[in-house]
């Protein structure tokens, strides 16, 4: 293509990129003066794509704001139909990961306040990352790809309940093919930030059911556990945007942009390291929280390899190893003697092995969260763990900062699956044994329902139940599983195979 002229007016000069749906040129345009973008649909898409091709277009086309990419002309009647959009010069948003926090605010704003001028004219993005934003030389920010830009009038162009985005940034609601509002660019939006501020996203996965089943259900770590300095308000402002349900995020992107503006300020106290003994309070805000000392006890036949844990371990902040077992009796022994927040087991040990000696610990001790870390990756371990009541499951393989991580999560009460554990959950393990317990099938559709996120109303609304019988279901199903609230509830039913990881998508 380079060297062609389209239409007479259009010489491309150069090739920028290419995408899933179409090719980027750099381009002359003759008439006016000016360098161009032209991105030329790939032959034989499907007619859907071809829709959204032109929808960006149409809902680009309303928008004019200085930090949003212009569109210029679509053409669809040619052998090969394209858009003429405003060429942006600079680097793609990817290449300020991680960003010191003066620049993830400075350009963070800019990202809040074009969506927010977007979304006061009903279109939401829906595919916010970093591909999709450029800075400029000056530090300008551009949002680009408005391909899946959805305007509130708009005809749908994909099947309802479809998922469509980029999975590392779907929000919940999108992950799961919910009706979407502008509150779906703000956790994208918080995502991204957050990726900025630590280098890493806050969910990652090999297998994207796993990705989108952390993105509906797993909290966000705290960026500070990644990067200690950061500013306890920005830390703050993202989290906030990460919640799980919209009506507890920022409501606007302009409050979002208004909250990282003051996110900075006193961060002389609050980008001080977090330590284990320091609280310092002012007025009513915690500006240094003390961190909890979790207790643990570490089960491993494996000598060196249990010290080699303990020191590793007990180098983190937090993390206090205050007993030590062999073997399957003495897991239990000093479960019982010590009590510790978190017990970490290895299954295969002389004499009881962990998964004899779990359901007893269960039984005898269960307010510990128990995390298995074992080499046995095979599925009837994982089954007969997770049954016999395991928090979460780790391979052995694991780096040290996912088990820190986990056991950090198993003692908040998180279910953790690790890699390489969570790809066979999801793919429908949990099918092979049948459930002691008596659930009926009205019980099991509210669980699935709350597992999903849904809040009562929501689960009345959809299963046409009133409201008294939502409530009184929820309170037999509690009972039942000895659950303290809703949530623990589909938690355990989750665990114990009354509902499906990969039925959360397919209702």
């Amino acid at each position: 293509m380079i060297g062609k002229t389209l239409l007479n007016r259009y010489h491309i000069t150069e090739h920028l990129g290419d995408g899933s749906t179409a090719t980027v040129y750099k381009a002359v345009d003759m008439r006016l003066g000016r360098q161009v973008a032209l991105k030329i649909l790939l032959p034989h898409v499907r007619t859907t794509t071809r829709s959204r091709f032109f929808q960006e277009a149409r809902a680009a086309a309303q928008l004019n704001h200085p930090n949003i990419m212009a569109i210029f002309d679509m053409v669809e009647d040619y052998e090969q139909p394209f858009l003429v959009v405003e060429y942006v010069e600079g680097s793609p948003l990817a290449d300020y990961i991680p960003s010191p926090p003066e620049m993830v605010v400075s350009l963070g704003c800019q990202i809040a306040m074009a969506l927010d001028y977007a979304h006061e004219r009903q279109i939401i993005h829906r595919d916010i990352k970093p591909a999709n934003i450029q800075v400029t030389p000056q530090m300008q920010v551009k949002i680009m790809d408005l391909g899946l830009a959805l305007p509130r009038e708009a005809t749908r162009v994909t099947a309802e309940g479809m998922i469509i985005g980029t999975p590392a940034y779907l929000s919940p609601e999108q992950a799961q093919g919910h009706t979407l509002d502008h509150r779906t660019d703000i956790y994208s939006l918080g995502i991204v930030l957050y990726e900025m501020a630590t280098g890493q996203l806050p969910f990652d996965a090999d297998e994207i059911s796993a990705l989108l089943l952390q993105q509906v259900r797993q909290p966000a770590p705290p960026l500070r556990l990644i990067v200690p300095s950061l500013p306890v308000g920005l830390e703050t402002v993202i989290l906030k945007a990460l919640e799980k349900h919209p009506t507890r995020r920022f409501q606007s992107c302009r409050l979002m942009a208004e909250a990282l503006q003051e996110a900075l300020k006193g961060s002389a106290v609050s980008a001080q390291p977090l330590s284990p003994d320091a609280a310092v309070k002012s007025g009513d805000t915690l500006t240094q929280p003390s961190q909890e000392v979790i207790r643990l006890v570490l089960a491993d036949d494996h000598s060196v390899l249990r010290r080699a844990l303990v020191s590793e371990l007990n180098a983190h902040a937090g993390l206090n190893v205050i007993g030590e077992a062999a073997d399957g009796d003495g897991a239990l022994q000093k479960t019982l003697e010590l009590k510790p927040d978190v017990l970490v087991l290895d299954l295969n040990m002389p004499g009881k092995s962990g998964l004899d000696v779990l359901p007893e610990i269960r039984a005898q001790a269960p307010d510990v969260k128990v995390l298995v870390l074992t080499g046995r990756e095979e599925s009837g371990y994982i089954v007969r763990a997770l049954r016999a009541g395991a928090n979460g499951y780790l391979l052995k393989v694991s780096e040290e900062n996912e088990l820190v991580d986990a056991i950090r999560k198993v003692n908040k009460g998180h279910l953790v699956l690790g890699h390489g554990v969570t790809e066979k959950v999801v793919t429908g393990l949990l099918r092979d044994e049948q459930p002691e317990k008596t659930i009926t099938e009205t019980e099991r559709r509210v669980l699935l329902l709350v597992a999903r996120g849904y809040d009562n109303d929501e689960v009345a609304r959809r299963l046409h139940l009133a409201m008294p019988l939502v409530i009184e279901t929820l309170a037999g199903i509690m009972d039942k599983l000895g659950a303290q609230d809703r949530n623990e509830a589909a938690l355990l039913a989750l665990r114990e195979g009354y509902i499906l990881l990969d039925e959360l998508h397919t209702i």
